[in-house]
């Protein structure tokens, strides 16, 4: 029901990551949280006629490779406009503190694969990406990544929302980010679009 009037009050696009088709790794990494109820969310906003985005965590503990495959086909057949990919960076205050993170190289591999298989949808090049690599976000760019997310939070909130240690801007002011995004996209000769930024099946 919340879905529905979401959508009759205007929204029209909805991001829900899966975050893994793994369904034992999910229940094991969240144990309080249902990976069926997520995946039936995700049917339903596709019902109601949502502009669909999903994704997800490449380098989880207990990943495998075939796993993140099993992810690719999962976007693929569920047909998303959105899929973003992001490595996982531990959190200090979590349980997972001391294990070991994804790397940018096997993100940055598995996105230039959605690429391949999705050539239409939008790919976001993500902000941990620029987490691990001072270049992150421009390399994703440049595998397959078609939109950025600037942080446009304003002030002392920008520091709450801390998903991961080294989350880049947490000091910069929305115009900062803005600008800074800008000149990073235009250094590598792309150009900034101006549309409403639909899913180019969808325009």
């Amino acid at each position: 029901e919340e879905y529905k009037a979401f959508k009759e009050a205007g929204a029209d696009r909805y991001l829900m990551r899966i975050e893994t088709t793994d369904k034992d790794l999910y229940h094991k990494l969240d144990p309080e949280m249902s990976w069926q109820h997520r995946y039936e969310c995700l049917l339903m906003l596709k019902e109601l006629g949502y502009e669909l985005g999903s994704g997800s965590m490449v380098g989880l503990p207990g990943q495998s490779v075939e796993s993140i495959a099993d992810d690719l086909l999962f976007m693929q057949e569920l047909e998303v406009d959105m899929a973003g990919i992001g490595p996982f960076i531990p959190h200090q205050h979590t349980p997972l503190k001391d294990a070991a993170g994804g790397t940018l190289d096997l993100a940055l591999r598995t996105m230039a694969l959605m690429r391949i298989m999705l050539p239409d949808i939008n790919i976001p090049a993500t902000t941990a990406m620029e987490s691990l690599h001072p270049q992150g976000r421009i390399k994703a760019l440049r595998g397959g990544a078609n939109v950025v997310m600037p942080n446009i939070t304003e002030g002392e909130y920008r520091k709450l929302y801390e998903l991961y240690p080294g989350k880049i801007c947490v000091d910069d002011t929305p115009a900062h980010c803005r600008s800074c995004i800008s000149l990073k996209i235009m250094s590598i000769g792309r150009t900034i679009g101006q549309g409403y930024g639909s899913h180019k099946k969808s325009a």
